[in-house]
C-alpha cells in the first residue's frame, strides 16, 4: 500500500494545513484526506503542486509499504 507522509513534511517545513491548502490551490477537505491517507489517487498536477510548496521530492511524501509486512 502506498502511505501519504504529508504530515510528517509539512511538520517538518513548518507549515499548517490551510497555509498549504491556499499555496497549492486545493480544498482544505481534499488535503485533508490526503494527510489521513484515505486518498485512492492523486493527479500529478497536485503532487507537482505540493511539491513546490514544500520544496521536497514526491518520494518524501509517498512511500511503499507491503501490507504483509505491517
Amino acid at each position: 500500500m502506498i502511505i501519504v507522509n504529508l504530515d510528517v513534511v509539512m511538520a517538518q517545513r513548518k507549515i499548517g494545513l490551510t497555509e498549504l491548502a491556499k499555496e497549492v490551490d486545493i480544498s482544505m477537505a481534499n488535503l485533508s484526506i490526503l494527510k489521513n491517507n484515505k486518498a485512492k489517487a492523486i493527479r500529478f498536477s497536485t503532487l507537482e503542486s505540493i511539491c513546490k510548496a514544500l520544496n521536497c521530492q514526491p518520494g518524501d511524501i509517498l512511500a511503499y509499504v507491503d501490507e504483509e509486512e505491517e
